[in-house]
C-alpha cells in the first residue's frame, strides 16, 4: 500500500512539474540568444552547468559548434536529470541545426524521451536561436 501512495505521489510530482511554467534567464551570446528554462527538479550542480552555457561561448559551442546555423534544444528527464554522479545521464538529448524552435523543441522531447527511464516526460531546458 504505501509503495503504491508514494509512486502515486511521485507520479502526481511529475506532472505537475511538467505542467508548471518555469522562470526562463535569457542571454546573448556569440550572435545567439539563449534560454535557460530553471525547471525545479534540476540539481545546484545541472542548474551551474547550463547558467554557464547563457555567459560561455566554449560552453555554448558544446550545444551548437562554432559556425553552425539555425534552432537547438536540449531535453531532459524530470526523473533522470541532466548529470548524475559527475557524469552526463544519457537520456539527456540535444539538438542543433534545426529551422525552427518548435523542431528543436520536438526532436530534443523525442530523442530524450525514447531514451529516459523516468516515467515523467520529458522537458526543454535550454533552446538556442539566432540572434
Amino acid at each position: 500500500m504505501r509503495t503504491a501512495i508514494l509512486a502515486g505521489a511521485a507520479a502526481l510530482w511529475g506532472g505537475l512539474a511538467a505542467a508548471e511554467t518555469p522562470e526562463v534567464k535569457t542571454a546573448e551570446l556569440g550572435g545567439h540568444k539563449v534560454s535557460f528554462h530553471l525547471w525545479p527538479f534540476l540539481t545546484a550542480e545541472e542548474t551551474g552547468t547550463l547558467d554557464l552555457v547563457l555567459v560561455n561561448q566554449t560552453a555554448l559551442e558544446l550545444f551548437v559548434p562554432s559556425g553552425a546555423s539555425g534552432h537547438a534544444a536540449m531535453a531532459v528527464s524530470p526523473d533522470d536529470g541532466f548529470i548524475r554522479d559527475g557524469a552526463l545521464v544519457a537520456s539527456a538529448t540535444a539538438i542543433a541545426g534545426m529551422a525552427s524552435a518548435e523542431e528543436a523543441a520536438a526532436a530534443a522531447q523525442k530523442g530524450c524521451d525514447a531514451a529516459r527511464e523516468g516515467a515523467n516526460p520529458c522537458v526543454v531546458v535550454l533552446e538556442v536561436a539566432p540572434k
